[in-house]
């Protein structure tokens, strides 16, 4: 069974993370889409929120699961037995980002690969920080996050 980790703080999770989810769901047996625990970052839904979001709007997809993690993304993956990472890239200096992490990833486990897949070119520009900075200041996000999310954004904000 082939089986890749997405892993990613997916706060708010968008309609650019589910693309990549949806596709990458097609190519790999099971998808388990990790959430990051960062103690560092002030995240505007935490780990729970983001898990529960994520389950809803992946709930049509049968072979994706949801999970979290802390720590090293490489000793999760080895922990859980994987050995395919996903990530989606919008632009080039994304991938230079995440070619610096898949190299010390596949230094610290050789058994490990990860696979680059494009965002598609609707979502090119889309990022979890702009959706947020866009609503804080009354912007349209309508589009750019499932409705789910939408919805789980107004309640955040209007609490």
């Amino acid at each position: 069974m082939k089986v890749a980790v997405y892993p990613g703080s997916f706060d708010p999770v968008t309609n650019g993370h589910l693309d990549i989810i949806k596709r990458s769901a097609k190519l790999f047996d099971r998808v388990i889409v990790a959430v990051l625990q960062n103690q560092s970052k002030s995240p505007l839904f935490d780990v729970e929120e983001r898990l529960e979001l994520l389950r809803v709007v992946t709930r049509d997809v049968q072979n994706v699961e949801v999970d979290s993690f802390s720590g090293l993304l490489v000793d999760y993956v080895r922990d859980k037995g994987i050995h395919s990472i996903v990530k989606g890239l919008r632009a080039v200096s994304d991938f230079e980002y995440e070619f610096q992490m898949a190299l010390m990833n596949r230094k610290l486990n050789t058994d490990v690969e990860t696979v680059f897949m494009m965002t598609s070119s609707e979502y090119s520009y889309l990022s979890s920080s702009l959706v947020k900075e866009v609503f804080k200041f009354k912007g349209c996000i309508k589009g750019l996050v499932p409705e789910e999310v939408l919805g789980a954004m107004v309640k955040k904000y209007r609490d």
